[in-house]
């Protein structure tokens, strides 16, 4: 039996891939109901391979909506910073999501392949085998997957904080809005200011309603401060640097209709122990520039069933493992060299990255090289499991 601390996107992404598998799946969700935290995200390629996996592709692709292209402008000069585009097909787009309807998506997949989600169930510790839920003893169970995230309390990642953040809002998409509903739009100032405009498709309770996931990004000891202004005045600022985001910020909307979230980064070097293994957010995070966050984790998942489909024991644990240890490193050096260059303090990163690297992103081969980066396959994400094992 397999017991899942947490019910994330790459916890249940697990539950529903190693069920379908045969195992019996127990999932300990900390919720009453299921409930995502934060706003809108991209699922890579990558990652949409993975729910098709899991089932819960079909479901996801008629919420979100597909992005075709990434691109952002600088707000003094004028000057295109990034302008990266996916692939022709449609096979080959990214899909901005809202969280909750890719948390629904993969819920009912995880309730359809026969995998148990216990409510209402915060997972506080373990002792071997046995995980320590709401105060009771639940287990034994032949391996133990955290899933909790970036506050796990059994991962022992200590993960560096980033020094910037941002401010998350879902609003709906106004008519007449002045931006594609295919494309990543931001906008920044130097590098100390972003703004950004996500589409993220339609909510199952609301499916006429177009979404949008708006952010700001600024520096993490400046969010309090952010909340304690009025939000006229940011208003106004944010308006001042991208006059078109103003067709987002009705007259209704103020500071409780957005959410802060702070970044780590880091990773453990063996993410996994006796009986236990880490994925996700509890075995790496990097900065969300890349958009690779959610892939990561269920690339984490299927790399785990695959694993497990073919050894047993610690050395299924071993091979999932190795199979994504030289993807995740490298996604994380590119988040870690790329982040600076669109979200720091310094003076010197901006200017290198308008004059000198925007400039290589319609250079040969520099525009294929980037599309797969944002595609997630730069390089295979688990090369040691699926040359012999695609299904």
């Amino acid at each position: 039996m397999i017991g899942f601390a947490g019910a994330g996107m790459g916890g249940r992404g697990a539950a529903a891939l190693l069920a379908g598998d045969g195992h019996d799946v127990v999932v300990f969700d900390q919720f009453e109901a299921p409930r995502p935290v934060g706003s809108g995200l991209v699922i890579q390629p990558v990652g949409l391979e993975v729910l098709d996996a899991c089932g819960a592709g079909v479901a996801v692709r008629a919420r979100g909506a597909p992005i075709a292209r990434m691109y952002g402008d600088e707000a003094t000069s004028g000057r295109v910073t990034l302008n990266v585009r996916y692939g022709a097909t449609e096979a080959r787009q990214g899909l901005g999501i809202h969280r909750a309807a890719l948390f629904g998506a993969l819920y009912d997949a995880a309730l359809a392949a026969g995998a148990e989600i216990v409510p209402s169930s915060p997972v506080e510790g373990r002792d071997g085998p046995v995980l320590h839920v709401a105060g009771r003893g639940e287990g034994p169970f032949d391996l133990i997957v955290d899933a909790l995230g970036a506050g796990s309390v059994l991962s022992p990642l200590r993960a560096r904080a980033l020094p910037y953040g941002a401010v998350w809002a879902t609003v709906p998409w106004p008519a007449g809005a002045p931006f594609p509903e295919d494309r990543l739009s931001q906008r920044y100032r130097s590098a100390n200011r972003m703004l950004g405009v996500l589409p993220v498709g339609t909510m199952r309770d609301a499916p006429e309603v177009r979404l949008a996931a708006i952010f700001y990004s600024l520096p993490v000891d400046r969010i309090d401060a952010h909340f304690a202004r009025d939000f006229a005045e940011w208003r106004a600022e944010a308006c001042g640097l991208w006059p078109e985001f103003g067709a987002f910020l009705s007259e209704g909307l103020g500071h409780s209709d957005f959410t802060p979230a702070r970044y780590t980064h880091g990773a453990l070097r063996r993410p996994y122990g006796d009986g236990v293994v880490h994925i996700g957010d509890a075995a790496h995070r990097a900065s969300p520039q890349l958009g690779q966050g959610a892939n990561m984790a269920l690339l984490d998942a299927r790399a785990l069933q695959l694993a497990l489909r073919r050894f047993r024991g610690e050395e299924a644990l071993r091979i999932y493992s190795g199979a994504r240890a030289y993807h995740m490193r490298l996604y994380q050096l590119f988040s870690a060299v790329f982040t600076p260059q669109y979200q720091s303090d310094s003076q010197v990163l901006p200017v290198v990255r308008d004059r000198v690297l925007a400039p290589m992103q319609g250079m040969w081969p520099v525009p294929a090289i980037l599309t797969r980066l944002v595609c997630g396959d730069l390089v295979p994400p688990m090369p040691a499991l699926t040359p012999r094992d695609e299904g």
